[in-house]
């Protein structure tokens, strides 16, 4: 019996050990909270509290859809033109035979384009820094005397966030949400010292400046790293904000950030639907940026947007910041992929998709870690801290629709093609989705009174796939054809069109259009 009691007692001594720990090492408590209830949080999605952004911007509404009826006399018969490499070479896809009310042509096989790649192509790629919290005991008498030198300094009181946009903020308690705002508005006002307004422990503290930081890449001066000092009983009474060097002169960078910005979400506001702003912001991002783990200030959306040279937090956080200031709800999301990493969560029409832009940046570019669910992600990426919070990915609406996007350069398979000047078009004309495309083809039909040829430039190879598929399952009817059949009062035509492959990655695209 003795043997027994000693035996509990040094139970009970260890887990006292392990509770004093805690207290000063709260991340020994967030991973075996992790431990437990890792696998609820990564199929719970966190519950949205009360929509009251402001700034929030209503989904796009996608292109209608529409099926030609049986007897209404409209063929398309679709071919490639190839100007240096073979039209396979160029659209990366595989040809296959389609019957067609002229017979049998050669067309495109949209089936099976993603590239594969094998993680080795991007091992590696990390560089994703864990927020670092340095927590400080100090004697009661010192405390107050904090308190009474520093105040609260911004409140942030008044302030409000869109769950929808700010995921991390609808994570916490009302009291935390206080706090969130508080360090929001101090970061906002570049005040590093300062009392909370509310009172939480070390380990809360960790996870409110985390939400802070995960939800609001626009903070690029913010360092992912802050100090607290706790009394005896646990009491916070400083937090200290660390900023990096762009604080300095932090005027001139927000305007550069801002211009830099710019050159990406003005071209993308002019597109038809989310996806469509998603595809194009993927792809730009990758043209701007590459992959550097010595680039300074790596950790923010400045290093990628402004100087071109960031690693996957960079990649992430510039994402998020584009998307969410074209109205499109996209996550900041760590965790761990061979090493610690940071990727995307996308929202798009109510479903989530993940999207890792850093491994998509290879030689050629691809799409193969863009719009994935959380089963094709989990094999080599692992939420972890507050990530695991983030809605669960099980999106399919937009799931692996695309093909590599375009290369540039030398090694382009477009380098021998023509240019966008030789073709006689300017930017200005160049079609960027669907919707133009189809307006524009109704405009030189109807200019001309009926059967035609004309050329329109549409941007890359996603638009010309997407055009091709209007094409091949009748939708370009609802899309513009029954208009001009009913305008022109004809009861049947036959569309050829030859697609040629420019240097840039536009198409050119040259229809033959003949009514009955």
């Amino acid at each position: 019996m003795k043997k027994v009691l000693y035996g509990i007692l040094g139970v009970l001594a260890l887990l006292s050990l392990f509770i004093i720990a805690c207290a000063f090492r709260p991340e020994l408590a967030d991973k075996v909270s992790d431990l437990l209830y890792a696998d609820r949080g990564a199929q719970e999605p966190a519950e949205e509290e009360g929509k009251n952004g402001a700034d929030a911007v209503s989904p796009s509404a996608g292109e209608s859809q529409g099926t030609v009826p049986a007897d209404s006399g409209k063929t398309a018969n679709i071919v490639i033109v190839p100007t240096g490499p073979t039209s396979d070479e160029v659209l990366g896809i595989n040809t296959g035979s389609v019957q067609t009310g002229q017979g049998t042509e050669n067309r495109p096989d949209p089936s099976g384009q993603e590239r594969s790649k094998t993680l080795e192509a991007v091992a590696g790629r990390g560089g994703y820094i864990p927020v670092q919290g340095e927590n400080e005991q100090i004697d009661d008498k010192e405390a107050e005397k904090l308190r009474e030198q520093y105040t609260y300094g911004e409140t942030g009181e008044g302030l409000t966030f869109d769950g929808e946009f700010y995921p991390y903020y609808a994570m916490l308690d009302g009291t935390q949400q206080a706090l969130y705002r508080q360090i929001y508005a101090n970061a906002m006002a570049v005040n590093a010292i300062f009392n909370p307004v509310r009172q939480v422990s070390q380990g809360q503290l960790r996870n409110v400046f985390m939400a802070v930081f995960n939800d609001h890449p626009e903070l690029f001066w913010l360092d992912s790293a802050y100090r607290g000092k706790f009394d005896r009983s646990g009491n916070c009474a400083e937090i200290r904000l660390e900023f990096n060097e762009l604080i300095d002169n932090l005027d001139e960078a927000k305007a550069r950030f801002r211009e830099e910005a710019e050159k990406i979400l003005s071209p993308a506001d002019r597109l038809g639907t989310d996806y469509e702003v998603e595809v194009y912001v993927h792809n730009a991002l990758l043209d701007k940026m590459e992959y550097d783990l010595r680039a300074p200030l790596n950790q923010s959306a400045y290093s990628g947007l402004v100087n071109g040279g960031t690693v996957c937090a960079g990649y992430a956080r510039s994402f998020q910041y584009l998307m969410t200031e074209l109205g499109i709800p996209c996550y900041y999301c760590t965790g761990y992929a061979g090493e610690a990493h940071a990727w995307n969560i996308v929202q798009l029409d109510g479903e989530y998709y993940n999207a890792d832009a850093t491994w998509d940046d290879t030689d050629p570019n691809t799409y193969d870690f863009f719009n994935k669910t959380d089963a094709e992600f989990n094999a080599n990426h692992r939420r972890e801290d507050l990530s695991v919070n983030l809605p669960a990915c099980n999106g399919t609406r937009y799931a692996n629709r695309e093909s590599s996007p375009r290369t540039s350069g030398s090694n382009s398979p477009y380098s021998n093609a023509r240019t966008l000047a030789d073709t006689g078009f300017d930017e200005n004309s160049v079609l960027l989705n669907l919707a133009s495309y189809y307006d524009d083809c109704y405009r030189q039909i109807m200019a001309n009174g009926g059967s035609c040829t004309f050329q329109n430039v549409v941007d890359g190879e996603n638009l010309w796939l997407q055009c091709y598929d209007a094409y091949n399952s009748d939708a370009y009817s609802a899309g513009y054809m029954d208009r001009v059949f009913t305008e022109l009062g004809v009861s049947g035509c036959n569309v050829d069109i030859e697609a040629e492959p420019l240097r840039d990655g536009r198409f050119l695209l040259h229809h033959t259009i003949a009514f009955q």
